[in-house]
């Protein structure tokens, strides 16, 4: 953790070269930031320089999550030195936002903020997209200690595939193609329009599918820019795909990538999906795309270009805006608030339940037909045509259950606050799906600043559930799990 904390710092001081480029007035500030929390994890570092160092599956689970913590408690730094979010609250709202990628904002007005500022914004998604804790396994081996543990623990879906037999390997090509895919989206971006700043900013959200963006308007600010959106539509894509999958097309295995299931199935559902948006968006005519909508190549493709953004970024949970798809139909509200639980795939940096689990749920559901007639029949459920465990379909139907349960205490817990119903249910399922955008008072054009002080620390903590895929968090809470065997 004193690690992760001082990479952190090291991430703060290279915001703090940004504000000085920028001259933005809070270099200063920014630097005293990089250099306390540098000073903190130093000294994290220092008083366990003696510990045993082995990491089994439990010690796994309290440093991923309380890494998170940390990393988050240090992340607000910048904000509270430069005055930019003077609330505490706010604050860690704001960073933990950031590091679980959800992309909930606080902030009224975002274009205020000094350059410095909103590059640790984006960063703090940049470091949180592929996850802290892989970018320390890259690193771990140093100090001498094993990171597999904290790869199963940390990495996202239900199951890690490994690119190569050794975890440190595996983590340095997961980054090398992060990073690759990040300064590709820059350079198109700035190819297409954008200065270099705002190119930089929104690949480091678009790869973490974060949604954090340097404008109040998200990306309905270059609605009158078709190519900067179908860029980013692209990049949102490759982020909610497994990076194994990159690599393998990488390396030349194609066919690999277009005989997966989970693929198939993601690719297809955005594709269903689309058309259903895009045909009730073009023949409803009271339908009004955003607050400011240029038609630049036709009204068709601009009922198409806005569909297909909007149902990417819910279901790769980005979180990025081209309008407010809450005001377009009744049926499509619903709709938008279904996709919030799909999620992309297992492997990628986009939250919510995985697009693998719902397949191998659906799988499962309709086998249980055939079980009924033939009782005695051994009929598995097959994934990439290969037999899974009866052990992993019932960690995936329980992850379910928990999953569903938790958005209703989420949301229950919101409605006790005094929120509305459509606000309450809609902040519980962004926050635990690590959407962005919700619904009522929080609707894809405001933010989450109406919430009360209780509510943004319960909505953070759903937040860091989500992100750590609920289990590797609750498991702290179990009597047993603290419990010597």
């Amino acid at each position: 953790m004193g690690l992760l904390m001082l990479c952190n710092g090291v991430f703060m001081l290279l915001a703090s070269v940004v504000s000085a480029i920028y001259k933005d007035g809070v270099t200063l500030e920014m630097s005293f930031a990089g250099i306390s929390t540098t000073l903190i994890g130093t000294l994290f570092m220092f008083a366990t320089k003696e510990h045993k160092k082995e990491i089994k599956k439990r010690e796994g689970y309290v440093v991923v999550t309380f890494g998170w913590v940390f990393m988050s408690l240090t992340g607000m730094l910048p904000y509270l030195f430069t005055d930019t979010i003077p609330d505490v609250t706010n604050a860690f709202f704001e960073t933990m936002s950031g590091y679980t990628t959800t992309g909930a904002s606080v902030l009224d007005d975002i274009e205020a903020l000094p350059e410095g500022v909103l590059f640790w914004r984006s960063m703090t998604h940049w470091i949180g997209g592929m996850g802290i804790i892989v970018l320390a396994i890259a690193i771990l081996p140093l100090l001498g200690i094993g990171g597999m543990q904290l790869f199963a623990a940390e990495a996202p879906g239900p199951s890690a595939d490994k690119l190569h037999p050794r975890i440190t390997d595996t983590a340095k090509r997961l980054w090398l193609i992060y990073v690759g895919y990040t300064l590709a989206e820059t350079l198109l971006l700035k190819l297409a329009g954008m200065s270099f700043f705002d190119a930089v900013n929104h690949s480091m959200a678009t790869l973490s599918t974060g949604g954090f963006s340097t404008k109040n308007a998200s990306l309905a600010y270059w609605n009158d820019q078709p190519v900067v959106q179908y860029i980013v539509i692209l990049f949102m894509f490759l982020a909610g795909t497994n990076f194994v999958l990159s690599y393998f097309a990488f390396k030349g295995k194609v066919q690999k990538v277009i005989k997966d299931d989970e693929f198939k199935y993601y690719f297809r559902f955005i594709v269903a999906f689309t058309i259903i948006c895009a045909l009730v968006v073009y023949f409803q005519s009271d339908v009004e795309l955003s607050a400011y909508h240029p038609m630049v190549w036709g009204e068709g493709e601009s009922a198409f270009r806005h569909s297909l953004f909007q149902v990417i970024s819910v279901i790769t949970t980005t979180g990025f805006v081209t309008a407010d798809f809450t005001s377009w139909t009744t049926f499509l509200t619903v709709f938008f608030f279904g996709l919030m639980f799909l999620g992309g795939s297992a492997g990628s940096t986009s939250g919510g339940v995985k697009v693998v689990r719902h397949m191998l749920m659906i799988k499962n559901g309709l086998l249980e037909f055939k079980r009924t007639l033939h009782p005695n029949a051994v009929i598995p459920v097959r994934y990439n045509r290969k037999m899974v465990t009866e052990s992993i379909v019932y960690n995936i139907l329980g992850f379910f259950i928990l999953y569903m349960l938790l958005f209703i205490i989420g949301a229950l817990v919101l409605g006790f606050l005094g929120l509305d119903f459509e606000t309450a249910v809609g902040g519980a399922a962004s926050s635990l799906g690590n959407v962005g955008p919700a619904f009522g008072q929080l609707h894809p054009l405001a933010n989450f600043n109406s919430l009360p002080a209780l509510g943004k620390w319960w909505c953070s903590f759903l937040m860091l559930l989500g992100r750590l895929e609920l289990f590797t968090v609750l498991i702290l809470l179990t009597p047993f799990f603290w419990k010597r065997t």
